[in-house]
Formats: structure tokens, C-alpha cells, sequence
């Protein structure tokens, strides 16, 4: 049994300083209160690729991860109870000998590595969600994947789009919502997914947790 709580809930707290996930929950009307780590908390840590870890594995373990910290965070600050979200994104290129896993990169040097590596392939990206229902039972959670095929690319156009800033901070290095989206030939999936955060498989979660937005299946 997942909730089965009779309360509704107007807004969630959302576990991650992502602007694109921000965007997204106001695209679907889903109002919400930050729940940030604070100065000096560990956050690099949760996001260390063990050894061997397939994409899959990791995006899952790293989200459940962020929502254990997410919890510790609310109690902590003794906030009223609302359902809190968290969500990782991760690049997989399977079968590239260094792990399949391109996360974000360390440096231009790093982007220019991580951008030649998806040239002219086919990619994945895996976003995990997970959605703490109450302080007391374990999240409900899901992952989504979809593909992505870049065009080939130049060396022109990746030092350019090194240059613009855009690659820092992505899986993968690069942003689909920006300059990004020119590297692309074609995707296969969810096109919030590849942004940060799946909206078909966030919703279906919100609906579990009674949480009141404009297309919920909560009734007020």
C-alpha cells in the first residue's frame, strides 16, 4: 500500500536547484516550495559513479539517495509535511570502453571530451524521479529513457558551443532546451526527460500523493 491517506496536498517541496525542473513543474502547474541543500552540505558525493555501475543503477540509487538527504533536510528545519520530489539525469553510451556513464563535465577540456564521445551516435538519457509520500514510508520512484542521436559534429561547433557556457552543469554536456538542440538529428522518448524531468511519469506520482494541480485526478 503506497498512501492511504486522505489528505491533499496544494504544493510539494522540490529537491533540486535545477532551473529546467523548476520550469517544468510551472509548465504543468504544480506549485511548489524549495527544499535546497544548505551551504556546505555534501552533495558531490551522492553523485560518485561507483565502480561498474550501469546507468540504470545509478541514477536510481543516486535519486533515492537525494531523497533520503531530502527528508533529513525537512526534518531538520521542522517544515509543515508536503510530498518531496527529487530527480537525477544521467548520459549512457553503452559500450565506450572508459563506462557508460558521461556525467557532467569537470572542464571545457572534459565537454570537448564528453561532446566528441556522442558525435554522430546514439545515446540514452535516463532521468529518475522519486516521491516521498509521507515522513514514514519509502518513496515511490520511477525511471524513464529515452534516446538521442547526435548529428556529426565539428570541431567548430563544439568549441563554439564550449564557449557559449551552455555545456556546464548537463549530463552529457550539453542542454536539449538550448543552443543544444541544434546538435540533435532526432530523439526517441521523453522530451522533459532528456530536460531533467519526465512529465508523464512525474504526474502519475503527483496523482498518487493527492497532490492538487490543474490536470490531477485529486478532486477538491
Amino acid at each position: 500500500m503506497l498512501n492511504n491517506q486522505s489528505a491533499m496536498f496544494p504544493y510539494i517541496y522540490l529537491a533540486s536547484q535545477s532551473p529546467r525542473r523548476q520550469e517544468l513543474l510551472k509548465q504543468i502547474g504544480v506549485k511548489y516550495e524549495m527544499l535546497a541543500p544548505a551551504p556546505g552540505e555534501d552533495t558531490e558525493s551522492i553523485e560518485a559513479i561507483q565502480p561498474n555501475e550501469k546507468a540504470h543503477d545509478y541514477v536510481k540509487r543516486v535519486t533515492l539517495a537525494k531523497s533520503a538527504a531530502a527528508l533529513e533536510r525537512h526534518i531538520e528545519r521542522a517544515l509543515p509535511w508536503a510530498p518531496i520530489l527529487c530527480a537525477d539525469t544521467t548520459v549512457s553510451l553503452p559500450g565506450h570502453i572508459g563506462g557508460e556513464i558521461l556525467g557532467k563535465p569537470f572542464d571545457a577540456i572534459d565537454a570537448d571530451r564528453i561532446l566528441k564521445l556522442l558525435s554522430g551516435k546514439t545515446h540514452q538519457v535516463l532521468t529518475a524521479i522519486a516521491l516521498r509520500i509521507s515522513r514514514t514510508s519509502e518513496p515511490v520512484s520511477a525511471v524513464q529513457i529515452s534516446e538521442v542521436t547526435f548529428a556529426k559534429l565539428s570541431e567548430d561547433q563544439i568549441t563554439k558551443y564550449i564557449a557559449s557556457g551552455e555545456a556546464f552543469g548537463k549530463a552529457g554536456a550539453y542542454g536539449i532546451q538550448g543552443l543544444g538542440s541544434v546538435l540533435i538529428e532526432s530523439i526517441t522518448g521523453s522530451y522533459s526527460g532528456i530536460m531533467g524531468l519526465p512529465l508523464a511519469e512525474t504526474s502519475q506520482l503527483l496523482n498518487l500523493a493527492q497532490v492538487v494541480y490543474p490536470l490531477s485526478t485529486t478532486h477538491e
